[in-house]
């Protein structure tokens, strides 16, 4: 359905980065992650977006990390 507004990346294993900003089970910051269900669809999109840089990022920094 087109006016389906795209799921929320969260996997259920919250727990912040060390400075406490992002979410290292979804890559979403504290901001994304509350204002989740107020953003739009290309609002979520643009948070997906993020999401999956912040996650290749990490694997950069954490390889053979199960992020």
């Amino acid at each position: 359905m087109a006016d389906e507004l795209p799921a929320s990346p969260c996997v259920r294993l919250c727990c912040l980065d060390e400075p406490g900003l992002i979410c290292v089970g979804c890559f979403r910051s504290l901001a994304e992650i509350t204002g989740w269900h107020a953003a739009d669809a290309r609002e979520r999109e643009a948070i997906l977006q993020r999401c999956a840089e912040r996650r290749a990022e990490w694997r950069l920094k954490h390889p053979g990390s199960p992020a």
